[in-house]
């Protein structure tokens, strides 16, 4: 192959610690497939953009990029679209940005090698990919493909007549998870599994349903095989996802998923486990358990509630009351561990009263967060929330959303203050030059600034042993004790 110069690509990702890993894995398989990574789109022949629908602002991200660089067309660049916004926006990709030339949903994702060689063979030949519905092709695969001549359908639009087109959109249907072998992680000693793919909970507000498909779970077998995997090439740290981590089920009828949890906490190797993201409705005492029992389990449990009003969460469709989910709670401050909780809150839900408002706001004071994500209410495509009339004015929104944020910074500073004076296990993270600092993080996920001397031999990924003398709201600040 002397001669030949290797396919470049480039991949940015928007979203969340999914889509984060789910690059990773494509990375992975383009680098399988001959393909180069670079760090500009201006190196690369084949420009990627990992995307996020969970809110408008993310969404329209991606088309901004998309506009700013269709200049690089000219140079012969392919680009695609991949993710929620790939599998929300279909084909219609192609006629906002008709530059685009692959268009693939995450539940498309092991089927990219054989994209990627239509799309080269595409640039050669000069025929595109035709997506036709399922019925259509009842005969195809599930996402359809057909190939047909670029000069034979004069619907498509004159300026993408040469253009290859290629899409990969299963329906939400489909019983099979992206695994590979080729995972390209970005950081040598934390890394992210995905157990569980999908989701069938269908919020009122909520795209993943209609994006990433229906929940389907690997094996506990496969998992624990990479499992150890990485903790042979020396991880110490794996983070356990799923859009609903603990609606894990496992397809052999093996392990429940607090029994999962145990199972990878107990890998050699393993020094800790995080989980997310949970849904209270799976949540059961037997996660709690499960963390009590196995020390490499980390005393964080992210639950997010959304509102804490039960009217507002049969609205949300969320398949829970405000006392049941304050019964997890109960669970989890009756451990033995004290377990750090976080959350998320949507405010301005169609329909929400400051009555409902307020209910959210005692229960921030009821469970006592060490942090809450909060977000205003957007209406999403093809959520349930569309058919509800959404009255409450942006500038309402904001306020309620300043009120919360306001009222958990406070409790915040109360919380994080109870640290001063205790000793953390941290892993270390990196430097901070300018400030002279090591970050680290402890296992209940807060981050831990701290000095140490000179003679301190400090990398990444070590693990140190901490006293917290400061505290901010969101952050604490110590001295090395001991390596």
């Amino acid at each position: 192959m002397c001669g030949v110069p290797q396919k470049t690509f480039y991949l940015e990702t928007f979203g969340c610690q999914m889509n984060v890993h789910d690059s990773e894995k494509v990375v992975g398989t383009l680098v399988q497939e001959g393909y180069r990574q670079v760090e500009t789109v201006e190196q690369a022949d084949l420009i990627l953009y990992n995307t996020c629908s969970i809110r408008d602002k993310a969404e329209q991200k991606v088309f901004h990029r998309l506009a700013d660089y269709k200049k690089l067309q000219a140079q012969g660049k392919k680009f695609g679209v991949l993710g929620c916004v790939a599998q929300q926006e279909g084909e219609k990709i192609f006629e906002r940005a008709p530059h685009v030339s692959l268009v693939c949903g995450s539940a498309s994702y092991r089927k990219l090698p054989e994209m990627l060689v239509q799309l080269v063979a595409g640039q050669v030949d000069g025929t595109r990919e035709i997506p036709r519905s399922v019925e259509q092709n009842a005969v195809l695969r599930d996402d359809a493909l057909m190939i047909e001549p670029a000069g034979k359908s004069a619907a498509r639009k004159s300026e993408a007549a040469n253009l290859v087109r290629i899409t990969g959109l299963d329906d939400r249907q489909t019983d099979k998870c992206f695994e590979t072998e080729f995972t390209a992680r970005t950081n040598p000693h934390r890394g992210y599994i995905t157990i569980i793919e999908g989701c069938d909970k269908f919020c009122a507000y909520c795209v993943v349903p209609f994006t990433r498909g229906k929940e389907r779970s690997r094996t506990s077998a496969s998992v624990l095989a990479e499992a150890r995997q990485m903790a042979d090439l020396g991880y110490s740290e794996i983070q356990l996802l799923g859009q609903n981590v603990n609606s894990y089920r496992d397809p052999d009828g093996t392990k429940t998923f607090a029994e999962l949890l145990t199972a990878v906490g107990e890998v050699p190797g393993i020094k800790r486990v995080r989980f997310t993201t949970s849904h209270p409705r799976d949540f059961g005492p037997d996660i709690v358990q499960a963390i009590d029992a196995v020390p490499t389990l980390c005393d964080h449990v992210h639950l997010p509630v959304q509102s804490g009003s039960t009217r507002m969460l049969d609205a949300m469709q969320r398949l829970y009351t405000r006392e049941q989910y304050l019964e997890r709670i109960a669970w989890m401050k009756s451990a033995r561990r004290e377990i750090s909780i976080t959350t998320d809150v949507i405010v301005g839900f169609p329909g929400e009263t400051e009555a409902d408002f307020a209910e959210t706001l005692r229960l921030l004071d009821e469970v006592g967060y060490d942090a809450v994500f909060s977000f205003k209410y957007s209406p999403r495509p093809n959520t349930p929330s569309l058919r509800l009339d959404d009255a409450i004015p942006e500038e309402e929104k904001s306020r309620r959303l300043e009120a919360l944020m306001a009222r958990q910074r406070d409790i915040q500073i109360a919380r994080y203050k109870r640290y001063v004076g205790a000793q953390c296990e941290v892993m270390v993270e990196g430097r901070n030059e300018a400030r002279a600092q090591w970050i680290g993080r402890t296992s209940h996920n807060k981050t831990l600034n701290f000095t140490a001397s000179d003679a301190a031999v400090l990398t990444s990924g070590t693990y140190a042993q901490v006293l917290v003398t400061r505290s901010f709201p969101n952050s604490l600040v110590g001295e090395l004790v001991q390596v």
